[in-house]
C-alpha cells in the first residue's frame, strides 16, 4: 500500500501531464449594462443569475463535465480520498447537557456517519441510546439536523432540519418520554429557534416563496409565529412583525422559568436591538420594553436568575463586558465583569455564585472563574494548551463539561467540578493517526500599514526554511468572526506530505474586539486583503515557501478574500480556491439575505463614493483580459441560498475569458448541497479530496 508521501508525490509529479489548461466551454455574453452614478458597468453574464433557467442548467452541466474530468484524471486523487476517509474515521463526541426531564443528551459521530447522532443517557456515565438519528431522514445524508430545542419541562424536543444545505428550515417535535414524533410540522422557517412557552413555541419564518426562485429570491418580512402543540401550521398565530422594516431579522427567546420573553432585532447594522416582556402574572406592563436602541452595539441575554437579567454586551466596551439589570428597570445596568484587556468571548454560569468567562488572547481561549456577586476574578482555569475551549454549565449546579481542541488535538471533552477543583477526561477520541510529529507556532508580522497581525503555522517538526514547503494559507476577515485554533482531520494528509497549514487572523474578525472588526469593514475592507497579501509575502520572505508553492483558500466572505487577492496580486500565488464566495460586490445585496451584509460591506447604492470603493476591489469586476491567473478552482453548490451560486458562476465565466496563461480555471458545482452547513461527511470529504488534489497537482 502506498504511503501518503508516495500519493502526494504522484499527484505533484503528474503536473507535467497537463501542458495545457483543460478545454473550457464558451459562455454566452449579452449586452447587459448597469449605470452607477454615471459609470457604465457591463454585466455580460447576468443571465447566469437565473438559477431556474434551462440555459443556466446546461451551463452548469457543461462546466461540471470539464471539471470532473480534470479532477478524476489527477493520479493519486482516489488514494488521497481513501486517506481522508481513514483519518476521519474516529469517534467525535459533543458536550453533554442535562435537561429538565432528568436525562442527558449529547451528539456523537462514530466515525464516518454523514450526520452526527443525538444520544440520550440516564447519567453521564450510563450507556447511551439513540434519541434522534438524522442519517435516517434521507438516503444520502443530505437532510441535516440544524438545531434541537427542549421544552422547559423536558416533555418535548423541537428540532430543525434543512434539506440539501439550504437555509430554509423545517421544524418537527418529539415527545421525549416515548421518542414518538408528533404530527407537528413547520415549513419555510429561516434563521430560527424554537422558543418554548407553555405547550407551544415561537419561531421565525418568511412567507412561502411564490415562484421558482426559492433559493435566490430576496428574503423580506421576517415574522415570529406562535405554534401550539397538536395544531396545524395554518393555525399558528402571528406574534410579531415590523412592516416598516422588512429587511431585518426577528427572533424570540424565553427564559427557563418562562417569566421573561426577549425579542432580538438585527440586520440593520453590526449589532442588535433587545427588548424584554415581563410574563409574570402580576406584571403591570405586558408590553415589550426596549433595553437597547443603538444597533451599532451587541447586547445578548446571557442568563436570568429571579428578577435579574445578565447581559453580554459591547455597549461602551469594545472588548465586551457582562452587566446585570432587573426586569423592573431593564435599562439600568451594573457591571459584573467590566471590560478587560482581552476580548470577552463567552460567559457561562455555574453553581450559585460563579461565572466562567472565556477570553480570546491572541486568538486562543483562556478561561477564568469569577465571583458574580462582586465581579472578582477567583482563578484561571488551566486549559490543556494553546487552543479553543467551550463550556456547558448549568446555573446553581457545581459541575460542568468543557471541550478543548487545537490544530494538533482532536476535540476532547473534560468534566470539571467547582467544589473539588478536579478536571478529568470524560471522552477522548481514539485515533489511528499520530500527530506527535507536528507542532503549531504562532507568529506575528506587519501588514502593509504596519498593523501587527497574528498567524498560526502548523507543520512537521524540524521543518527546513528553504522555500520549498507547500503552504495552504487560509483566512476569513469579516463579520466579527474569529479564527481560533481548531482541529480538522482533512489537513492531515497535507501535513504528512510536508505541507504547512497557515491560518491568519485578519482584521474584520473579532480577535481584538470591535475596533479590529471595524478596521476591516466598508471603506476599510482593503485592510483585510492587505493583511492576507502581507501574510503570503512574509511566509516567502522567511523561507517557509515560495510563490510556486503557495495556495490560498477561503470560504464565503473568505471566498471574497481569495477572489480579491488573486485579482490584485495574481503573481503571488500558484493556486487559488475561492469557496462559495461573495464575488459581485455591486449586486450581492439583491439576493436572499445579502442585504444583511451591508453593515460590513456597504452597498453600491449607498453613495458614489461607496460604489467606487466596492467597484475597486469587487473580484468579478477586477478580472482583466490577458492576465495570467493562478490555477483556480471555484467551488459552489446548487442549493446555496446564503451566497447564491450566481456569484461563482459569473466569476468563473469571466475568469475563464480573461485568463491568458496555461493554468486551469475551473468551477466545481456541487448538487444537493448549500453554503456548507450540515453537508454530509461523504460529500465533504469528496470535496476536500478534489481541493487538496487540485492544490498539490498545481504546485510546482
Amino acid at each position: 500500500m502506498k504511503t501518503i508521501n508516495n500519493i502526494i508525490t504522484i499527484i505533484m509529479s503528474s503536473i507535467v501531464l497537463d501542458a495545457c489548461a483543460p478545454k473550457i466551454p464558451d459562455t454566452r455574453r449579452d449586452n447587459t449594462v448597469d449605470n452607477y452614478f454615471g459609470t457604465q458597468v457591463a454585466d455580460p453574464y447576468r443571465w447566469l443569475e437565473d438559477d431556474a433557467s434551462d440555459e443556466t442548467a446546461q451551463w452548469v452541466q457543461a462546466q461540471n463535465r470539464v471539471t470532473n474530468h480534470y479532477l478524476k484524471g489527477i493520479p493519486g486523487r482516489k488514494q488521497l480520498l481513501n486517506r481522508l476517509l481513514d483519518v476521519a474515521n474516529y469517534e467525535k463526541v459533543g458536550l453533554p447537557a442535562l435537561k429538565k426531564n432528568g436525562k442527558w443528551y449529547y451528539f456523537c459521530n462514530n466515525g464516518l456517519q454523514n450526520q452526527s447522532v443525538l444520544y440520550e443517557l440516564d447519567s453521564p456515565q450510563s450507556e447511551p441510546r439513540v434519541f434522534l438519528d438524522p442519517n435516517t431522514l434521507s438516503d444520502d445524508g443530505t437532510v441535516a439536523l440544524k438545531g434541537t430545542f427542549f421544552s422547559h419541562d423536558g416533555k418535548y424536543m423541537a428540532y430543525t432540519i434543512s434539506r440539501s444545505g439550504s437555509d430554509w428550515e423545517e421544524i418537527f417535535v418529539i415527545e421525549t418520554a416515548t421518542g414518538k414524533q408528533l404530527d407537528d410540522h413547520i415549513e419555510w422557517a429561516k434563521f430560527t429557534e424554537a422558543a418554548w412557552r407553555g405547550d407551544g413555541f415561537y419561531y421565525s419564518a418568511y412567507d412561502k416563496p411564490t415562484d421558482e426562485h426559492a433559493y435566490s429570491g430576496k428574503n423580506e418580512g421576517h415574522k415570529i409565529y406562535y405554534h401550539k402543540i397538536g395544531t396545524p401550521q395554518s393555525q399558528d398565530v402571528l406574534f410579531y412583525q415590523n412592516l416598516k422594516e422588512p429587511l431585518r431579522f426577528y427572533q424570540a427567546s424565553v427564559n427557563q422559568e418562562e417569566t421573561m420573553l426577549f425579542l432580538y432585532e438585527d440586520g440593520a447594522d453590526i449589532g442588535n436591538n433587545l427588548y424584554v416582556m415581563d410574563l409574570r402574572p402580576d406584571a403591570k406592563n405586558k408590553e415589550f420594553v426596549q433595553i437597547t436602541k443603538d444597533m451599532k452595539n451587541t447586547c445578548i441575554q446571557a442568563e436570568t436568575d429571579g428578577d435579574m437579567i445578565y447581559l453580554y454586551t459591547n455597549v461602551d466596551a469594545p472588548l465586551n463586558k457582562l452587566v446585570v439589570t432587573n426586569i423592573s428597570n431593564p435599562r439600568e445596568w451594573k457591571d459584573v465583569i467590566p471590560e478587560g484587556k482581552s476580548v470577552l468571548d463567552e460567559v457561562s454560569f455555574i453553581a450559585d455564585d460563579f461565572i466562567i468567562a472565556l477570553y480570546s488572547q491572541d486568538a486562543s481561549t483562556h478561561a477564568y472563574l469569577y465571583d458574580r456577586n462582586d465581579g472578582r476574578m477567583v482563578e484561571e482555569l488551566k486549559l490543556p494548551g494553546v487552543g479553543s475551549a467551550s463550556f456547558s454549565t448549568k446555573i446553581h449546579e457545581p459541575w460542568c463539561y468543557y471541550s478543548y481542541s487545537s490544530f494538533t488535538t482532536p476535540g476532547t471533552i473534560y468534566e470539571w467540578n467547582i467544589e473539588t477543583g478536579n478536571s478529568t477526561v470524560y471522552k477522548q477520541p481514539k485515533t489511528s493517526f499520530d500527530l506527535s510529529d507536528f507542532e503549531t507556532v504562532q507568529v506575528f508580522f506587519n501588514s502593509k500599514d504596519g498593523t501587527r497581525i497574528p498567524m498560526f503555522l502548523t507543520y512537521r517538526k524540524g521543518i527546513k526554511l528553504d522555500g520549498n514547503n507547500p503552504v495552504y494559507l487560509y483566512g476569513y476577515g469579516g463579520f466579527n468572526i474569529s479564527l481560533p485554533p481548531s482541529f480538522s482531520s482533512t489537513r492531515i494528509p497535507f501535513l504528512e506530505s510536508g505541507g504547512i497549514y497557515a491560518q491568519v487572523n485578519l482584521r474584520g474578525g473579532s480577535e481584538y474586539g470591535e475596533a479590529w472588526h471595524l478596521a476591516g469593514t466598508k471603506m476599510q475592507k482593503q485592510n483585510v486583503f492587505d493583511d492576507f497579501i502581507s501574510a503570503a509575502e512574509w511566509l516567502i520572505a522567511q523561507g517557509y515557501t515560495s510563490t510556486s508553492k503557495l495556495a490560498i483558500v477561503g470560504g464565503s466572505n473568505g471566498g471574497l478574500l481569495v477572489g480579491a487577492c488573486m485579482t490584485q496580486r495574481p503573481d503571488l500565488f500558484a493556486v487559488a480556491i475561492p469557496e462559495v464566495g461573495v464575488m459581485d460586490m455591486l449586486r450581492y445585496h439583491k439576493f436572499t439575505i445579502g442585504w444583511n451584509w451591508a453593515p460590513d460591506y456597504g452597498t453600491s447604492e449607498d453613495s458614489e463614493e461607496m460604489f467606487r470603493y466596492l467597484y475597486g476591489y469587487s473580484p468579478l469586476h477586477n478580472l482583466k483580459p490577458g492576465t495570467v491567473y493562478p490555477a483556480t478552482l471555484v467551488t459552489t453548490a446548487d442549493h446555496d441560498d446564503r451566497v447564491v451560486p450566481a456569484h461563482s458562476f459569473k466569476f468563473a465565466a469571466t475568469l475563464q475569458a480573461c485568463n491568458a496563461g496555461p493554468n486551469p480555471t475551473l468551477i466545481r458545482i456541487d448538487t444537493k448541497a448549500g453554503h456548507g452547513g450540515g453537508k454530509p461527511l461523504k460529500k465533504a470529504l469528496e470535496e476536500q479530496a478534489d481541493i487538496y488534489a487540485f492544490i498539490m497537482h498545481n504546485l510546482k
